[in-house]
């Protein structure tokens, strides 16, 4: 068996025959059962309601950290994942519903959350994701898959329903989180960038709040991530690396910090562009500096958990972190400016990289995850990379997969669904592949090149032109059951990716924010 050594992280390539997963289903806990050691999921992804037994063996986790059966309660989302035998292998609490079985029945108890490095309390809001919330960009789970269902397959002529469109979100190309009755996104608002939130119902501005200097960036001013919402907290990364942390319901500040200040980074090119992830109690982000190329901090006072020093220490690319866990052990896997790293996720200690997606001008799209494989992939003709992962002990080995220039990702981001990547792929090829051998399922370039999201087995394919598509989620072939024109578009290219939650399908131009009904 030949060797090969891929990239400037010299990785011996070592084969392994991990067990692929037979399905994962996202959902709400309906009830639970201690007695048979049994719960039902609504609103999995692969049906309405499903019950699941746990073995003693399967890993219980809340939020990334181990746990036992006495996590799972009723009104908590999920990630289920079972094995080849349609056994359950791991059960992830993503949103707990409150208190645990151990304290069922107590009166629940408020707590102050601790003041940040800021100059203000943070007294969060009430509000804990559910799952038609968009919370941060990716969605629930970072796969850019709405768990939405009982949306229109079919749009009419001229597009589904317009409720409603608002000003007040400013310059800039961030896309929108929703949650708690709210949308949050941010941009430039004259001098200073800032977060706006609105009703989700209704478009009116309930609060804004600057957030540092306004973002003078090449290729168009204003920030490019998206805020991340968690338990009542909005935290937003701007475009100079301001990051803060806002009370959800009021937009008061809690903490503020600069990740390229403080961990020795520089900017990059087009300016910071990453929308961070909150896992458990870490906020992840990515300053590419001196101090810290991957940084965890204390999502309630800003201060530093650890600080992952990866070899060579590369500037950041202009993607936003992932989770996987690989049996057991849970990482976090970031798009560098050299190429795609794995972290460990209790110490940032580095685990592994490959290089073979990377461009070395803009890695953007964020990487996917699915049945231990991670594919990545940017534009400027580099293509596409899979690397198939397996633990031993501790330890992570990355095996590289296959390399294809059928996925040329910009920064449009991607899609995996039932082992399938769809992506708007350089030079406006949307495309199908699966996943496991990198074959091309369809292409079409009547849309063009943009950016793409999923919502009940339906694809909203944005170009970056304006117009919006609906194509179906399938292998079988190229389906199209919709498309309109954005109105009142700007002369800017429609950058911001599309957001479906809570049946409205969200669509952000610069100052711009306009929601469309897709209920059926």
């Amino acid at each position: 068996m030949q060797k090969r050594v891929w990239g400037f992280f010299s990785l011996v390539v070592l084969l392994c025959a991990a067990p692929l997963l037979a399905g994962t289903f996202f959902g709400t806990i309906e009830s639970v059962d201690a007695d048979a050691r049994s719960v039902v999921v609504a609103g999995a992804k692969n049906a309405g309601s499903k019950t699941f037994e746990i073995p003693e063996k399967a890993s219980i986790s809340v939020a990334g950290k181990k746990s036992d059966f006495d996590a799972l309660v009723e009104g908590a989302s999920v990630t289920v994942s079972t094995d080849a035998s349609n056994k359950v292998t791991k059960i992830n609490v993503r949103a707990a519903a409150g208190a645990t079985a151990r304290d069922k029945g107590a009166s629940a108890k408020k707590s102050a959350t601790p003041k940040g490095d800021g100059d203000s309390e943070n007294t969060a809001g009430a509000g804990k994701v559910t799952p038609g919330d968009w919370p941060c960009y990716g969605g629930l789970d970072h796969d850019n898959v709405s768990r939405e269902t009982g949306l229109l397959k079919a749009w009419p002529s001229g597009g589904p329903k317009l409720a409603w469109q608002a000003n007040g979100s400013g310059e800039g190309y961030a896309s929108v989180s929703v949650a708690d009755g709210m949308i949050f996104t941010m941009g430039n608002i004259g001098s200073n960038e800032a977060v706006t939130a609105f009703s989700l119902e209704t478009g009116k501005v309930l609060w804004q709040q600057k957030t540092g200097a306004a973002s003078r960036l090449q290729a168009g001013n204003g920030p490019r991530g998206t805020p991340t919402y968690d338990d009542g907290q909005v935290y937003a990364l701007g475009g100079n690396g301001d990051l803060t942390s806002l009370n959800a319901k009021t937009g008061k500040q809690s903490w503020r910090k600069n990740i390229l200040q403080d961990f020795g980074g520089n900017n990059i090119q087009w300016g910071i562009s990453e929308s961070v992830l909150i896992d458990g109690d870490r906020l992840i982000c990515t300053p590419g500096g001196s101090n810290g190329t991957i940084v965890a901090l204390d999502k309630s006072t800003g201060k530093p958990q650890w600080r992952s020093s990866v070899p060579g220490k590369p500037r950041a690319g202009y993607s936003s972190a992932i989770v996987a866990e690989v049996d057991g052990v849970r990482q976090y896997v970031q798009f560098l400016h050299t190429g795609v790293v794995g972290v460990k996720a209790d110490t940032g200690e580095f685990l592994w990289g490959n290089d073979a997606s990377a461009n070395g001008t803009a890695n953007c799209s964020s990487p996917v995850f699915a049945d231990n494989m991670v594919f990545s992939a940017s534009g400027y003709g580099k293509g596409g990379a899979m690397v198939k992962l397996a633990a031993k002990g501790r330890k992570i080995f990355a095996t590289p997969g296959y390399h294809t220039n059928k996925m040329e990702s910009h920064h449009g981001g991607m899609v995996l669904l039932n082992g399938c990547v769809y992506g708007s792929s350089d030079p406006g090829v949307v495309r199908c592949l699966d996943l496991a051998t990198g074959d091309v399922k369809w292409e079409d370039r009547s849309v063009g090149k943009g950016s793409i999201t999923c919502a009940d087995g339906y694809l909203y394919v944005r170009s970056e032109n304006g117009p919006v598509a609906l194509v179906e989620a399938s292998p079988s072939g190229y389906n199209e059951t919709g498309r309109f024109e954005q109105p009142d578009r700007s002369n800017a290219n429609a950058w911001a990716h599309p957001v479906v939650s809570h049946g409205k399908l969200i669509l952000r131009d610069q100052d711009l924010v306009l929601v469309y009904d897709v209920k059926e």
